[in-house]
């Protein structure tokens, strides 16, 4: 499928792309690398990102309500005010990961590394946080 003039899919080479406002809804991305992409306002919903890169994306506002990023490198990924709710977060690397404002309503976040994340703000409610490492993070 193309997307903002870009081949989205399966391990798909999305390095910098700009896909604000894009919609994504239902899209496999799963060993996508997105690093340093432009994700801002774009619908993720239900989206597999699985073991994908997401490392320094610019995420500010994006949905990834019900997104399955487990194994995701989402390494200073900037995801204020992302709709995280739901989304599959298991083993996921968000060591330095901006979430300010962020929703993780019922996230599943076992086994992720949050270090040094910002959580200022986030909406942690019946979020599994088990096993998870949060060295550091401020909340």
């Amino acid at each position: 499928m193309e997307v903002n003039g870009y081949q989205v899919g399966p391990n798909a080479n999305l390095t910098g792309a700009n896909l604000s406002g894009a919609n994504l809804i239902g899209a496999n991305l799963t060993g996508a690398n997105l690093t340093g992409a432009n994700l801002t306002g774009a619908n993720l919903s239900v989206v597999s990102l699985s073991g994908a890169s997401l490392r320094l994306a610019y995420c500010v506002r994006a949905d990834f309500e019900n997104a399955n990023l487990s194994s995701a490198d989402l390494v200073g990924a900037n995801l204020t005010g992302a709709d995280l709710s739901g989304a599959n977060l298991s083993g996921a690397d968000l060591y330095g990961a901006n979430l300010i404002g962020a929703n993780l309503t019922g996230a599943n976040l076992s086994g992720a590394n949050l270090t040094v994340a910002n959580l200022t703000d986030a909406n942690l409610t019946d979020a599994n946080l088990k096993d998870a490492n949060l060295n550091g993070t401020l909340m």
